[in-house]
């Protein structure tokens, strides 16, 4: 049993192996290349992504990654520093993945270099110029020489340097260059010919010559020739914000046979030539569309946006097609502004409402005490204010209610504030009818103050007082004087008071005494004779140079 345990993983993991191995897709391919170049060889088919390791023929070992062999594998190329004919064969891109795996066998054919064209004086040109492709230009119109060089990973290029028959290219008013293309401005007979393409790669620190000929086949008829179809941009315009970055590609519907230059331009000028590190035309990428046609991008890339970049058509070229876009600010925000305004507003009006809640007793006792009136008009009244109490039963209700309306109020609102008070049982003369007295002062009253005690919830308000002073007080309520209820301790139900005494409390509130009743300890700039002060009228006095002194202690 120990040693099937042991034998038993094995045979799983073989079967493991030739199960996948059964799963494998296999895709061939062909490449010609010439030596003395570098070249980077790749594969074109990919239908998943995996650890890939390259082989050479049948070779069981895997080509080295030392990246200091002339001959190594790089992530998911073979690169040759440089290609030699030795190299020729078939190499294998295994590329596997968890239970599933892909091979891709690529014949690579390395062919002699060919010999001189340039002259005994150029064999150093000649020698290298052994990549060589033909491609067509058109008699009168715009044409373009592509140079072909084979993407090689991690490295950099220099610019590219043209020459024509073994001379360099420098006339400005028939070309023009843009990265990899020879931009041919106006096609003539002249303009037909070879051409070289060179420059430098530097990989891992090392320099290495390419060089490529082009051979020119020129037609003088282009009819049947469809113009290229920019598909996007279409003159329009997009908004962008300024200082982001910007990438913005143009897709170009064109036919195989057509050898169009594709390329941005901005102010008559190609982005090439704009000597700018901000703005940028970045590497044409292709890929066939349908039989006929292939589907070109090519893109513009802004490090950042800048003011001077808005309202400025950037113009996508192809042939004699053309296409600009247009950058714009955005448009603000209206509907963050629709949501935000009225949220903020609403939250003002709520602080705004809380504060003068809180803060609007004190606002109007300062207002009082800052800019208190002079007497105008006279309005016919005598009093302040007539308090109204009702007789308590039980002797220390009544022993607290004489202290609050005979001693406390006097001290606050009459010694304190300046305020003139009637109090009935203290201001009445004896002999006076009640109802007689409390009709005339009432009237010479400018408010009404009614303590209200807890046994009116169970034996009714002004129950122990005259019928005429239960008149009186009903008219008072008619007339519309303003009341001010003070409830000498909290009374948690009303169902029995009368009901102007609800409809009072409704409307105007209800104060309730918490202060002691220990008299000469009472401040009128307590909480509570601050709200008591703000029902009562503002106080007011006869126009001297003393009118705008009052007592200090009843200012705010």
């Amino acid at each position: 049993m120990v040693i099937l345990s042991w034998l038993l993983p094995g045979f799983i993991v073989t079967f493991l192996h030739f199960a996948r191995a059964e799963k494998c897709k296999v895709s061939r391919e062909s490449q010609h290349f010439v030596a003395g170049q570098p070249f980077a060889l790749s594969y074109t088919i990919i239908e998943m992504n995996g650890n890939v390791t390259c082989y050479k023929n049948s070779s069981k070992t895997p080509i080295t990654p030392d990246r200091n062999s002339r001959v190594h594998q790089y992530l998911g190329w073979i690169l040759f520093l440089p290609l030699t004919l030795e190299d020729s064969g078939i190499y294998q891109f295994a590329i596997r993945n968890l239970g599933s795996c892909q091979k891709i066998f690529v014949n690579l054919t390395v062919q002699h270099r060919s010999s001189g064209w340039c002259g005994d004086s150029s064999k150093d040109l000649a020698g290298l110029a052994d990549n060589h492709n033909q491609q067509t230009i058109y008699m009168g119109t715009a044409s373009i020489l592509t140079c072909h060089i084979v993407t090689f990973p991690n490295s950099t290029l220099s610019p590219i340097q043209w020459y024509k028959e073994c001379k360099p290219v420098r006339d400005e008013e028939k070309y023009a260059f843009s990265k990899f293309d020879l931009y041919i401005k106006n096609t003539s007979t002249e303009s037909s010919g070879t051409y070289l393409c060179r420059t430098k790669l530097t990989y891992m620190g090392k320099q290495y010559d390419i060089l490529n000929r082009i051979s020119t086949t020129l037609l003088n008829k282009i009819e049947g020739r469809k113009e290229p179809e920019i598909i996007y941009p279409r003159n329009n315009s997009i908004e962008v914000k300024l200082g982001s970055p910007l990438i913005i590609d143009c897709n170009i519907k064109d036919g195989k046979d057509n050898f169009n230059h594709r390329s941005w331009r901005v102010n008559d000028s190609f982005v090439d030539f704009l000597n700018s590190t901000r703005i940028k035309e970045g590497i044409e990428s292709s890929v066939p569309f349908g039989e006929k046609y292939i589907f070109y991008t090519v893109n513009i890339s802004f490090s950042v946006v800048r003011q001077e970049d808005y309202d400025r058509p950037f113009i996508c070229m192809s042939g004699s097609s053309a296409a600009f876009i247009v950058l714009k600010n955005p448009a603000p925000d209206v509907q963050g502004y629709l949501i935000g305004v009225p949220i903020v507003v609403l939250c003002v009006i709520t602080f705004v409402m809380c504060t003068y809640h809180i803060v609007k007793v004190d606002v109007v006792l300062w207002y009082r005490s800052t800019f208190h009136s002079t007497l105008g008009k006279e309005d016919g009244k005598l009093y302040d204010a007539y308090v109204l109490y009702p007789k308590s039963k039980t002797e220390s209700q009544s022993q607290d209610m004489n202290i609050l309306v005979l001693k406390i109020l006097p001290e606050v609102l009459e010694r304190q504030c300046g305020y003139r008070l009637f109090i009935f049982g203290r201001d009445d003369l004896p002999g006076q009818a009640v109802a007689s007295v409390i009709d005339e002062n009432i009237k010479l009253s400018r408010r009404l103050i009614i303590i209200l005690v807890s046994e009116s919830s169970s034996y009714g308000l002004l129950k122990n007082m005259s019928e005429e002073q239960i008149t009186i007080y009903n008219a008072l309520i008619q007339d519309g004087m303003k009341v001010i209820l003070i409830e000498l301790e909290k009374i948690l139900d009303y169902t029995d008071m009368p009901e102007s005494i609800k409809y009072l409390k409704q409307k105007h509130g209800v104060l309730q005494w918490k202060g002691g009743y220990t008299e000469g300890l009472q401040s009128a700039k307590t909480k509570f004779w601050k709200n008591v002060r703000y029902h009562m009228p503002p106080k007011r006095y006869p126009y001297s140079p003393d009118s705008r002194h009052q007592n200090p202690a009843c200012t705010l």
